[in-house]
This record gives C-alpha cells, sequence and structure tokens, in this order.
C-alpha cells in the first residue's frame, strides 16, 4: 500500500514538474520573441497553461497584455482568443457582467474572422452562463447554436457541457422529456471520454428526472446505478443524499423492506459523516415510513428532529416536505389544532417558493428545437454583409450628422421624460402613503367593531346564563325558606334538606365567582401579574378542598406532584387547577383514580390532572373551551355546572402565555394538560 502511495505522490509530482517546465519553456520563448502574431499564439498557449492549472491571477496579467498587443497589431484571432479567456476568468469570479460583456466581444471578433468553431465555443459559454442565471431562453438558443457545430466536429467534451446546459435549461422549464432526452445524450458522450464525475451526474439528473415525472421504477434503476458508480472514499456526500432518495423511491411502492433497508442505510451514514442535508432528507423520509407503518411516536420524534435541522440548514424543499408530514401525523393523531397549524405554515411556505422557482422561460411553450443547422455560418455571413454595409453609410458625411442630430434629439426626449417619470413617481409615492394610512385607521376602526360586538356577545350571554342557572339555585333556596318560614316542614325534614340546600348555595356562590372572572377576561381588564410560585403548594392547597367529596365517592386520589416553579399569575393558575380536580372528582365513578402531576418539557412546565371517569366523547371534546357553547352536562352523582369553568380556565392559561388542551376516551378517562412558562419570556 506504502509503494503504491509512494508511486501516485511521484506521478503526482512529475505532472507538476512538467506542467510548470513547459510554462516556463513558454514564458522564456515570450521574453525572446519579437512583438508580432507569433508573440500572441505563444502568449495564448501559455494563458491555456495557466487557466488550466487555476492560476487565474497570472492568466489575467498574460491576457491584458496579448490583448493590448494584439489590438496594436489589428490581429483579430490575438483579440478574440484574449477576450474569451478573459471572459471565463470573470466566469470563475461569478462576475457575470464582466463575463457576458468579454464572451460577447470575443464573439464579434471570431465572427469577423469568419471561425464558426470559436463562434460556438463562444456561444456554449455564454449558453452555460445564461442558464446559470435563470435566463432559460437566451441559454437554450446559444447553446442549441453551439450544439450543431459541435456535432459536425466531433468535439465530444464540448458536447457533453453544451447538452447538460440544454438538460437544465429544459429542467428549469418543466420540459421534463426534453430535459431525459439531453441527459441520456449527455451520458452517451461522457461515458465515450471515460467522464466517471459526468457519468454520476447525469445518471443522477436521469433518475431525478424519472422520480419528477413519476415513473418511479425507471428511477428506482438509475438511483441504483448511481451507488453502484460511487467512490466509497470520495463520494460521501453524493452516497448520503442518493440513500435516502432511493429509499422514498421504493416507500411510493409500499416496499416497506427495501424502503426500510435504504432509509435506515442513509440515516446511519448521515448522522456518521455529519451531513446535515442527507440526514434531513433521511430524517423526512424514515419519519414517512414509519408514519405510514403506524409507528406514530417514532415517527414524531424523527420528524421533529428534522423540522430543526431544516430551521438550521434553511433547506425550504425539505422543509415543505416535513410541514407535510407534520400535518399527516397530527391528523393521525387527532391533534387536528395542530394539524391545522402545520397545514397554514405548509401553505404559505408553498406560495412563497413557487414565487422564488417561478421560471424566467414560459413553462407552456414548446420546446425549441435545432431547425437550422448553419445558424452561426449565417450569422457570419451576416457580419460580413453588415460590415461592407456600415462600411458605405460611415463614409456619408450627411447620414452621420443626421444620426448625431437625431441622438441629440432622442436624449433630450429622454432627460424630459425621465423628469416626468420621477415627478410622477413621487405623487405615487404620497398617494400610496396616503392610502397605506388609511387602510390603518379602517383595519383600527374594523377591529374596534369587532371588539364591540364581542364585548356586546359577552353581556348577552352573561344575561341569557344568569337569567336561567342563577335564577333556578336561588328559587331552589327560597322555595326551601318558604316552607320553613310557613312552617310547612318539620325541622327534622328541613334538616335532612340542608345538604341539598347548602349544594346549591354554592353552585350559586361558583357561578357567580366564574361570571366574574369570565366577564373580567372578555372585556381585557383582567391582568396577569406573573410570579415565580412552587406548583406543587398549589395541588397540594387544591387537593385539601376536595378531599371530603373523593371520600364521599371512595375515589382514589394518586399526587404525583413535584417540587418545580412556574412563572405565572399564582391566583389564576390555583382557579385553572381547582377547576380540573373539581371537574375530575365531578366525572369519576365510585373506585375511579384521579393523578395529578407536573413534569419538565422543554423548559417548560407541563400540568397534568388525569381521571378513570367516564370520559369525554369526540364530539363533546370540540364544544369543552368554547364560550359560545356553553357546555356542560351532569356528574356521576348528578353534580350540576355552570358551562363556564373550562372556558374560564382557557382564558386564564392563554393570559399567562400558556395553552391547555384534553385527550379523552369515554368510558376510559380524560387527560387534561397545562403548559406554562418557567421564566419570563424575553421580549
Amino acid at each position: 500500500m506504502k509503494q503504491l502511495l509512494t508511486l501516485a505522490a511521484c506521478l503526482v509530482s512529475l505532472f507538476i514538474f512538467s506542467q510548470n517546465e513547459k510554462i516556463d519553456e513558454l514564458t522564456v520563448q515570450i521574453a525572446y520573441q519579437d512583438p508580432d502574431s507569433t508573440k500572441v499564439d505563444t502568449s495564448l498557449m501559455l494563458i491555456n497553461e495557466l487557466y488550466s492549472i487555476k492560476e487565474y491571477d497570472k492568466a489575467l496579467l498574460y491576457v491584458n497584455e496579448t490583448s493590448k498587443l494584439s489590438r496594436e497589431l489589428n490581429y483579430t484571432k490575438g483579440l478574440a482568443e484574449s477576450s474569451y479567456y478573459r471572459a471565463l476568468i470573470y466566469t470563475h469570479r461569478n462576475d457575470y457582467f464582466n463575463a457576458i460583456d468579454n464572451y460577447n466581444k470575443s464573439k464579434q471578433y471570431y465572427l469577423q474572422n469568419s471561425d464558426t468553431l470559436g463562434v460556438a465555443k463562444v456561444s456554449n459559454s455564454i449558453g452555460l452562463i445564461e442558464i446559470k442565471r435563470g435566463n432559460y431562453a437566451v441559454g437554450l438558443q446559444n447553446s442549441l447554436s453551439a450544439i450543431a457545430i459541435f456535432e459536425k466536429q466531433g468535439l465530444r467534451e464540448e458536447l457533453s457541457t453544451a447538452y447538460n446546459n440544454l438538460a437544465e435549461a429544459y429542467r428549469k422549464t418543466n420540459q421534463i422529456d426534453k430535459a431525459i432526452e439531453f441527459n441520456y445524450k449527455a451520458l452517451e458522450v461522457r461515458k465515450q471520454v471515460n467522464d466517471r464525475l459526468g457519468i454520476i451526474a447525469s445518471t443522477k439528473n436521469i433518475a431525478e428526472l424519472y422520480s419528477i415525472s413519476k415513473e418511479h421504477r425507471k428511477s428506482i434503476e438509475y438511483y441504483e446505478n448511481v451507488l453502484q458508480l460511487l467512490n466509497p472514499e470520495n463520494d460521501k456526500d453524493l452516497r448520503g443524499e442518493i440513500l435516502p432518495k432511493l429509499g422514498s423511491e421504493y416507500l411510493r411502492f409500499k416496499e416497506y423492506d427495501k424502503a426500510s433497508e435504504y432509509l435506515v442505510e442513509g440515516l446511519k451514514y448521515n448522522r456518521k459523516q455529519g451531513n446535515n442535508e442527507g440526514l434531513l432528507r433521511a430524517l423526512n423520509a424514515i419519519g414517512n415510513l414509519n408514519l405510514q407503518k403506524k409507528k406514530v411516536k417514532l415517527a414524531s420524534i424523527q420528524l421533529d428532529e428534522a423540522y430543526k435541522i431544516a430551521q438550521k440548514i434553511d433547506n425550504k424543499t425539505e422543509l415543505l416536505e416535513n410541514y407535510k408530514l407534520h400535518v399527516a401525523l397530527d391528523s393521525t393523531r387527532g391533534y387536528f389544532e395542530n394539524a391545522f397549524f402545520w397545514k397554514n405554515k405548509y401553505h404559505s411556505l408553498k406560495d412563497s417558493l413557487s414565487i422564488i422557482d417561478q421560471p424566467v422561460f414560459p413553462t407552456d411553450v414548446d420546446p425549441i428545437t435545432i431547425d437550422n443547422n448553419d445558424a452561426i455560418e449565417k450569422e457570419i455571413n451576416n457580419t460580413d454583409n453588415n460590415a461592407t454595409q456600415n462600411s458605405t453609410w460611415l463614409t456619408n458625411p450627411y447620414i452621420l450628422y443626421g444620426c448625431i442630430a437625431a441622438l441629440a434629439i432622442l436624449l433630450s426626449l429622454l432627460i424630459y421624460n425621465l423628469v416626468k417619470t420621477k415627478s410622477h413617481k413621487d405623487e405615487l409615492v404620497k398617494a400610496k402613503e396616503k392610502l397605506a394610512q388609511e387602510q390603518i385607521r379602517n383595519e383600527a376602526i374594523l377591529e374596534q367593531t369587532h371588539h364591540l360586538e364581542e364585548v356586546n356577545q359577552v353581556k348577552d350571554k352573561l344575561f341569557s346564563i344568569v337569567s336561567h342557572d342563577l335564577k333556578d339555585s336561588i328559587s331552589s333556596i327560597k322555595a326551601f325558606l318558604d316552607l320553613l318560614k310557613e312552617d310547612s316542614i318539620s325541622k327534622d325534614e328541613f334538616y335532612e334538606l340542608i345538604p341539598e340546600l347548602s349544594e346549591n348555595a354554592n353552585n350559586a356562590s361558583s357561578l357567580l365567582f366564574n361570571l366574574l372572572n369570565w366577564s373580567k377576561s372578555q372585556m381585557q381588564n383582567l391582568e396577569p401579574k406573573p410570579e415565580l410560585f412552587n406548583i406543587q403548594d398549589v395541588f397540594h392547597n387544591k387537593i385539601a378542598l376536595v378531599e371530603q367529596k373523593v371520600e364521599d365517592k371512595r375515589i382514589v386520589l394518586i399526587d404525583e406532584s413535584q417540587r418545580d416553579f412556574v412563572y405565572a399569575d399564582k391566583s389564576m393558575v390555583e382557579i385553572v387547577i381547582q377547576n380540573l380536580i373539581t371537574n375530575a372528582v365531578k366525572f369519576s365513578r365510585t373506585g375511579d383514580v384521579i393523578t395529578v402531576s407536573n413534569q419538565d418539557v422543554n423548559g417548560k412546565a407541563l400540568i397534568c390532572v388525569e381521571d378513570t371517569g367516564v370520559g369525554i366523547s369526540r364530539e363533546n371534546i370540540d364544544k369543552l373551551f368554547n364560550a359560545n357553547k356553553n357546555f356542560t352536562t351532569v356528574g356521576t352523582k348528578n353534580e350540576k355546572g355552570t358551562g363556564l369553568g373550562l372556558t374560564i380556565a382557557k382564558d386564564l392559561v392563554e393570559l399567562n402565555e400558556g395553552r391547555i388542551w384534553v385527550e379523552s376516551t369515554q368510558n376510559v378517562g380524560s387527560k387534561f394538560f397545562i403548559e406554562l412558562p418557567k421564566a419570563a419570556t424575553q421580549s
């Protein structure tokens, strides 16, 4: 092994030495040559050598000197070649403006020399740069005109680049069939020149295009071909990309064993390599696999990890896929509110991506085809004819003076138009500002109107409940007192009715208390005063209040609370906890179990009140926290309620920047969860 490494190092050194030797030789030749076309040709050979070893700064110095000498000699070939190399260097520096400018100059010089191959070479380079910039129509036309010449002269490497450019442009313009066709052509040429990286790139492109066109079996075939071509040592990132994609293709056919094989391998491989892009793709795909196999908990963990990575590396395509999978996950679990949240994020991101990815070239046009293989020859002929015509009018002074006068008039009109446009633009800006202010004012009025409507609804609600529930409780109390006053019942009978009388009084008191708090919160006068307090103390206090009822119903109450601190309004949290524990007792049967607990989850306090009582039906769950429904049911011993307790609880929790939700199965039991902050939020 050491001998092989030594041999490889020697070969590399020999190659570098031979290149440097050639560069030194050309440099010496240039130093002793006369300033003529031969020196220009030698300089161009040196520039080519420097460009091939990526010595761009040094190459650019020789390009400028060569261009200067060519201009002095009026040597068109030297001007064409030096401009072309300058454009190539600007392209590598991503200076597209100067690159295009020099490509166009080079093309004009090649046209003057009737150099068909030179024009084709420039056209192909312009095609590549325009396609990268999103100008697909221009890029397609340039690459197509170059291909005709390359095919005639059998220039395989140039054909490979041109075919690849066309395939990319057709893909960007949604002409998938044409994109596949030219990727096949590029693949064939790359096989002929034994371009390993080019073969891998074309094979991968074909696999992706077949996936887009929903020919997934063919996509699988070509993805597997890519895996066979990869070098385990040098193509690690590419392997990490292909494994999840291949697994996803098998998943489309619900071939879970094959999908799992590639996805698990892809997940382990990308995690080992620390490749976040591949890891994100693998987590999304394997999350989808587990979701389809009903392994919801595992899918949730994987999709949550994928969501964090997608946000971290800002991969919007995979983030969009993650949103879609989260919608399916929460719908499967019955968390429809969460599913709706993910659905909104999905559509919002999808709309923004559709705007960004909208192609410059229309997607509904017919594909551009090569209908004239002599386009470059015609352009050369037109250039020769134009040169002859130009020499005629340039020698006529009257035409020249007329053109100058016309240009001056046009310039004056342009300046006048610019001034008018600026004035119009200023007026337009003022009008827009005024319109924006009016819109803000209208929105404020509309918001105030909505608020007044809500307040009015609260008032109607309060009157309705007071006139019904409160009237019943107080009427019942009054009836008992009247009976006693009129001596219609004995004292013994009255003493027997005292528990019921006390229950009615308690109901009336609870109703008034809840109404007061709810109405204040709805009118937005209830301001929380957050503080740090031990949630375990609240549990102990509230459990003590229901001990008698727990004993009466022979309920088992388990306290699993632990010492932990919550940052919220303590009195509000006490009201909520009391309401949940009271409800748990109310809807538990003899021998049922109530468990209270709290734990730290992601830096927040998660409080749970769980019972094994009668549970809640799916259709009634949505009514629990809705103020407009006034939903209430009697307890297991006909205990009455106001229908406002959970509505108030929801308002109080949300005022403290928390959230409340329920999970319940009828005849099995219910779990009420509260999530509250443990520290002040950073504003």
